[in-house]
Protein backbone atom coordinates (compact mmCIF):
# COMPACT_ATOMS: atom_id res chain seq x y z
CA UNK A 1 0.00 0.00 0.00
CA UNK A 2 1.45 3.35 -1.03
CA UNK A 3 2.20 5.94 1.62
CA UNK A 4 1.71 9.68 1.37
CA UNK A 5 3.18 12.71 3.03
CA UNK A 6 0.86 15.55 3.90
CA UNK A 7 1.65 19.10 2.95
CA UNK A 8 0.55 20.68 6.22
CA UNK A 9 3.82 20.04 8.06
CA UNK A 10 2.01 18.30 10.92
CA UNK A 11 1.33 14.63 10.22
CA UNK A 12 3.48 12.67 7.81
CA UNK A 13 3.41 9.19 6.32
CA UNK A 14 -0.36 8.88 5.86
CA UNK A 15 -1.81 5.84 4.13
CA UNK A 16 -4.94 5.51 1.97
CA UNK A 17 -7.99 4.53 3.99
CA UNK A 18 -9.71 1.18 3.51
CA UNK A 19 -13.33 0.81 2.41
CA UNK A 20 -14.72 -0.33 5.82
CA UNK A 21 -13.36 2.70 7.68
CA UNK A 22 -14.58 5.02 4.94
CA UNK A 23 -18.03 3.42 5.00
CA UNK A 24 -18.24 3.85 8.78
CA UNK A 25 -17.20 7.50 8.54
CA UNK A 26 -19.75 8.07 5.78
CA UNK A 27 -22.50 6.46 7.87
CA UNK A 28 -21.71 8.79 10.78
CA UNK A 29 -21.76 11.81 8.47
CA UNK A 30 -25.06 10.76 6.91
CA UNK A 31 -26.69 10.30 10.31
CA UNK A 32 -25.50 13.74 11.43
CA UNK A 33 -26.53 15.49 8.21
CA UNK A 34 -29.84 13.62 8.06
CA UNK A 35 -30.71 14.64 11.60
CA UNK A 36 -30.00 18.27 10.80
CA UNK A 37 -32.05 18.00 7.60
CA UNK A 38 -35.06 16.58 9.46
CA UNK A 39 -34.95 19.27 12.12
CA UNK A 40 -34.59 22.05 9.56
CA UNK A 41 -37.40 20.57 7.45
CA UNK A 42 -39.76 20.45 10.42
CA UNK A 43 -39.00 24.05 11.28
CA UNK A 44 -39.50 25.22 7.69
CA UNK A 45 -42.74 23.22 7.38
CA UNK A 46 -44.14 25.09 10.36
CA UNK A 47 -42.88 28.44 9.07
CA UNK A 48 -44.19 27.98 5.51
CA UNK A 49 -47.73 26.88 6.30
CA UNK A 50 -49.21 29.99 4.71
CA UNK A 51 -47.16 29.76 1.49
CA UNK A 52 -48.38 28.23 -1.75
CA UNK A 53 -47.14 24.93 -3.17
CA UNK A 54 -44.57 26.47 -5.52
CA UNK A 55 -42.92 28.42 -2.72
CA UNK A 56 -42.89 25.35 -0.47
CA UNK A 57 -41.28 23.29 -3.25
CA UNK A 58 -38.61 25.94 -3.80
CA UNK A 59 -37.84 26.10 -0.08
CA UNK A 60 -37.63 22.30 0.07
CA UNK A 61 -35.15 22.11 -2.83
CA UNK A 62 -33.06 24.91 -1.36
CA UNK A 63 -33.01 23.20 2.01
CA UNK A 64 -31.97 19.91 0.42
CA UNK A 65 -29.07 21.52 -1.44
CA UNK A 66 -27.91 23.64 1.48
CA UNK A 67 -28.06 20.96 4.15
CA UNK A 68 -27.18 17.76 2.29
CA UNK A 69 -24.63 19.29 -0.10
CA UNK A 70 -23.61 22.70 1.18
CA UNK A 71 -23.11 21.67 4.81
CA UNK A 72 -20.66 18.80 4.06
CA UNK A 73 -18.74 21.05 1.65
CA UNK A 74 -18.49 23.80 4.24
CA UNK A 75 -17.42 21.38 6.98
CA UNK A 76 -14.70 19.77 4.85
CA UNK A 77 -13.43 23.18 3.73
CA UNK A 78 -13.32 24.73 7.19
CA UNK A 79 -11.91 21.60 8.87
CA UNK A 80 -9.42 20.94 6.06
CA UNK A 81 -10.79 17.52 5.17
CA UNK A 82 -12.04 16.34 8.56
CA UNK A 83 -15.77 15.80 8.79
CA UNK A 84 -17.45 14.44 11.92
CA UNK A 85 -17.30 10.83 10.72
CA UNK A 86 -13.73 11.11 9.46
CA UNK A 87 -12.65 12.70 12.70
CA UNK A 88 -14.19 9.82 14.65
CA UNK A 89 -12.53 7.21 12.42
CA UNK A 90 -9.16 8.94 12.20
CA UNK A 91 -9.47 9.79 8.50
CA UNK A 92 -8.86 12.91 6.48
CA UNK A 93 -9.29 14.12 2.89
CA UNK A 94 -6.08 15.43 1.31
CA UNK A 95 -4.92 16.33 -2.18
CA UNK A 96 -3.21 13.81 -4.40
CA UNK A 97 0.16 15.24 -3.37
CA UNK A 98 -0.75 15.05 0.31
CA UNK A 99 -1.55 18.74 0.89
CA UNK A 100 -4.70 20.10 2.56
CA UNK A 101 -7.80 20.47 0.39
CA UNK A 102 -9.48 23.75 -0.53
CA UNK A 103 -13.02 24.80 -1.34
CA UNK A 104 -12.93 23.61 -4.94
CA UNK A 105 -11.88 20.11 -3.89
CA UNK A 106 -14.67 19.88 -1.33
CA UNK A 107 -17.21 21.30 -3.82
CA UNK A 108 -16.40 18.68 -6.47
CA UNK A 109 -16.55 15.91 -3.89
CA UNK A 110 -19.89 17.15 -2.60
CA UNK A 111 -21.41 17.52 -6.06
CA UNK A 112 -20.32 14.05 -7.12
CA UNK A 113 -21.51 12.67 -3.79
CA UNK A 114 -25.09 13.54 -4.73
CA UNK A 115 -24.86 11.10 -7.63
CA UNK A 116 -22.71 8.28 -6.31
CA UNK A 117 -23.84 8.33 -2.67
CA UNK A 118 -27.29 9.90 -2.29
CA UNK A 119 -28.84 8.92 -5.64
CA UNK A 120 -27.49 5.34 -5.69
CA UNK A 121 -27.37 4.75 -1.92
CA UNK A 122 -23.57 4.50 -2.05
CA UNK A 123 -23.43 1.63 -4.55
CA UNK A 124 -21.43 3.56 -7.17
CA UNK A 125 -19.03 4.91 -4.53
CA UNK A 126 -18.44 1.42 -3.12
CA UNK A 127 -17.74 -0.10 -6.54
CA UNK A 128 -15.41 2.75 -7.48
CA UNK A 129 -13.51 2.42 -4.20
CA UNK A 130 -13.08 -1.33 -4.69
CA UNK A 131 -11.84 -0.90 -8.26
CA UNK A 132 -9.45 1.97 -7.46
CA UNK A 133 -5.95 1.05 -6.36
CA UNK A 134 -6.03 3.69 -3.62
CA UNK A 135 -9.71 3.30 -2.70
CA UNK A 136 -10.88 6.51 -4.33
CA UNK A 137 -14.50 7.13 -5.30
CA UNK A 138 -15.50 9.17 -8.35
CA UNK A 139 -15.61 12.38 -6.37
CA UNK A 140 -11.99 11.86 -5.32
CA UNK A 141 -10.93 11.12 -8.91
CA UNK A 142 -12.52 14.29 -10.32
CA UNK A 143 -11.41 16.47 -7.40
CA UNK A 144 -7.88 15.11 -7.27
CA UNK A 145 -8.18 14.07 -3.63
CA UNK A 146 -7.65 11.00 -1.49
CA UNK A 147 -8.98 9.84 1.88
CA UNK A 148 -6.09 8.79 4.10
CA UNK A 149 -5.54 7.53 7.61
CA UNK A 150 -4.18 10.04 10.10
CA UNK A 151 -3.59 7.59 12.95
CA UNK A 152 -0.49 5.73 11.84
CA UNK A 153 1.46 3.55 14.30
CA UNK A 154 4.74 5.02 15.43
CA UNK A 155 7.75 4.06 13.36
CA UNK A 156 5.79 3.49 10.15
CA UNK A 157 5.67 7.09 8.92
CA UNK A 158 7.92 8.03 6.01
CA UNK A 159 8.86 11.62 6.73
CA UNK A 160 10.51 14.08 4.38
CA UNK A 161 14.04 14.75 5.67
CA UNK A 162 14.53 18.34 6.81
CA UNK A 163 16.72 20.64 4.69
CA UNK A 164 20.08 21.91 5.92
CA UNK A 165 19.66 24.71 8.48
CA UNK A 166 21.39 27.24 6.24
CA UNK A 167 18.72 26.69 3.55
CA UNK A 168 15.67 27.10 5.81
CA UNK A 169 13.82 30.27 4.84
CA UNK A 170 16.03 30.95 1.82
CA UNK A 171 13.18 30.33 -0.64
CA UNK A 172 10.51 32.33 1.19
CA UNK A 173 9.91 34.54 -1.85
CA UNK A 174 9.74 31.71 -4.39
CA UNK A 175 6.57 31.50 -6.52
CA UNK A 176 5.25 27.93 -6.20
CA UNK A 177 1.85 28.45 -7.82
CA UNK A 178 2.91 26.93 -11.17
CA UNK A 179 4.23 23.67 -9.69
CA UNK A 180 1.71 20.86 -10.40
CA UNK A 181 0.61 18.41 -7.76
CA UNK A 182 2.13 15.40 -9.53
CA UNK A 183 5.57 17.03 -9.42
CA UNK A 184 5.18 17.70 -5.68
CA UNK A 185 4.23 14.08 -5.17
CA UNK A 186 7.24 12.87 -7.17
CA UNK A 187 9.58 15.11 -5.17
CA UNK A 188 8.17 13.91 -1.84
CA UNK A 189 8.37 10.28 -2.87
CA UNK A 190 11.99 10.76 -3.88
CA UNK A 191 12.91 12.53 -0.63
CA UNK A 192 11.33 9.83 1.52
CA UNK A 193 13.12 7.03 -0.36
CA UNK A 194 16.37 8.61 -1.52
CA UNK A 195 18.45 6.66 1.01
CA UNK A 196 17.08 3.41 -0.43
CA UNK A 197 18.14 4.22 -4.02
CA UNK A 198 21.41 3.56 -5.74
CA UNK A 199 23.78 6.52 -5.46
CA UNK A 200 23.97 7.15 -9.21
CA UNK A 201 20.25 6.63 -9.76
CA UNK A 202 19.36 8.87 -6.84
CA UNK A 203 21.69 11.65 -8.01
CA UNK A 204 20.27 11.58 -11.55
CA UNK A 205 16.70 11.57 -10.22
CA UNK A 206 17.34 14.48 -7.87
CA UNK A 207 18.94 16.53 -10.64
CA UNK A 208 16.03 15.83 -12.98
CA UNK A 209 13.44 16.77 -10.34
CA UNK A 210 15.40 19.88 -9.36
CA UNK A 211 15.52 20.93 -13.01
CA UNK A 212 11.77 20.47 -13.42
CA UNK A 213 11.10 22.35 -10.19
CA UNK A 214 13.39 25.21 -11.23
CA UNK A 215 11.69 25.39 -14.64
CA UNK A 216 8.26 25.65 -12.99
CA UNK A 217 9.32 28.33 -10.51
CA UNK A 218 11.44 30.29 -12.97
CA UNK A 219 14.37 30.45 -10.54
CA UNK A 220 17.36 28.10 -10.99
CA UNK A 221 18.80 26.19 -8.08
CA UNK A 222 21.57 28.08 -6.26
CA UNK A 223 25.07 27.26 -7.42
CA UNK A 224 26.83 24.83 -5.13
CA UNK A 225 23.64 23.56 -3.47
CA UNK A 226 23.06 19.79 -3.91
CA UNK A 227 19.90 18.93 -5.80
CA UNK A 228 18.50 16.87 -2.92
CA UNK A 229 19.05 19.72 -0.46
CA UNK A 230 17.39 22.15 -2.88
CA UNK A 231 14.34 19.87 -3.19
CA UNK A 232 14.09 19.43 0.58
CA UNK A 233 14.29 23.20 1.18
CA UNK A 234 11.59 24.00 -1.39
CA UNK A 235 9.28 21.28 -0.02
CA UNK A 236 9.87 22.62 3.49
CA UNK A 237 8.89 26.09 2.31
CA UNK A 238 5.67 24.79 0.77
CA UNK A 239 4.83 22.85 3.94
CA UNK A 240 5.34 26.02 5.99
CA UNK A 241 3.00 27.95 3.70
CA UNK A 242 0.38 25.20 3.88
CA UNK A 243 0.66 25.21 7.66
CA UNK A 244 0.10 28.97 7.83
CA UNK A 245 -2.83 28.71 5.44
CA UNK A 246 -4.43 25.72 7.16
CA UNK A 247 -3.88 26.47 10.83
CA UNK A 248 -3.32 30.22 10.87
CA UNK A 249 0.24 29.93 12.11
CA UNK A 250 2.14 33.18 12.07
CA UNK A 251 5.43 33.48 10.19
CA UNK A 252 7.19 33.71 13.53
CA UNK A 253 6.13 30.12 14.26
CA UNK A 254 8.07 28.87 11.23
CA UNK A 255 11.77 28.26 11.93
CA UNK A 256 14.11 30.69 10.19
CA UNK A 257 17.65 30.32 9.02
CA UNK A 258 19.01 32.83 11.52
CA UNK A 259 17.14 32.65 14.81
CA UNK A 260 17.19 35.77 16.90
CA UNK A 261 19.27 35.21 20.02
CA UNK A 262 17.54 35.72 23.29
CA UNK A 263 18.47 38.78 25.24
CA UNK A 264 20.11 37.84 28.52
CA UNK A 265 19.30 40.05 31.50
CA UNK A 266 22.10 42.21 32.78
CA UNK A 267 23.84 40.81 35.83
CA UNK A 268 22.55 42.32 39.02
CA UNK A 269 25.24 43.19 41.53
CA UNK A 270 24.54 42.12 45.09
CA UNK A 271 23.30 44.90 47.34
CA UNK A 272 25.87 46.62 49.45
CA UNK A 273 25.86 45.60 53.07
CA UNK A 274 23.75 47.84 55.22
CA UNK A 275 25.77 50.25 57.25
CA UNK A 276 25.22 50.27 60.93
CA UNK A 277 23.37 53.35 62.05
CA UNK A 278 24.97 55.32 64.77
CA UNK A 279 23.62 54.51 68.14
CA UNK A 280 20.94 56.90 69.29
CA UNK A 281 21.59 58.64 72.55
CA UNK A 282 19.84 57.23 75.54
CA UNK A 283 16.80 59.22 76.51
CA UNK A 284 17.84 59.38 80.13
CA UNK A 285 21.11 61.02 79.15
CA UNK A 286 19.44 63.87 77.25
CA UNK A 287 18.32 67.16 78.68
CA UNK A 288 15.01 67.10 80.58
CA UNK A 289 13.47 69.75 78.35
CA UNK A 290 14.34 67.81 75.22
CA UNK A 291 12.95 64.61 76.74
CA UNK A 292 9.69 66.34 77.51
CA UNK A 293 9.39 67.69 73.95
CA UNK A 294 10.03 64.27 72.43
CA UNK A 295 7.52 62.60 74.70
CA UNK A 296 4.88 65.12 73.72
CA UNK A 297 5.45 64.41 70.06
CA UNK A 298 5.47 60.57 70.41
CA UNK A 299 2.59 60.25 72.87
CA UNK A 300 -0.83 59.79 71.24
CA UNK A 301 -3.30 62.57 71.89
CA UNK A 302 -6.11 61.53 74.21
CA UNK A 303 -7.96 64.87 74.22
CA UNK A 304 -7.45 65.35 77.99
CA UNK A 305 -5.80 68.55 79.17
CA UNK A 306 -4.53 68.46 82.78
CA UNK A 307 -5.47 71.40 84.96
CA UNK A 308 -2.90 74.12 85.38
Amino acid sequence: MSELVTGDAVVLGLRPAKLPSRALALAIDLVAVGSVFVLVSIGLAIATVTLDEAAVAAVTVATFLLVLVGAPVAVETLSHGRSLGKLACGLRVVRDDGGPIRFRHALVRGAMGMVEILATLGAVAAVASLVSARGRRLGDVFAGTLVVRERVPAGRAAAVPPPPPWLVGRFAGLDLSAVPDDLWLAVRQYLTRMHQLDAVVGRDMSQRLAGELAARTGVPAPVGVPAAAFLAAVVHERQARDARRAFGATPAAVPTAHPVPRAHPAPVSPPAPAQAHPAQPVLSERAPEVQGADAAVRAPSSGFVPPA
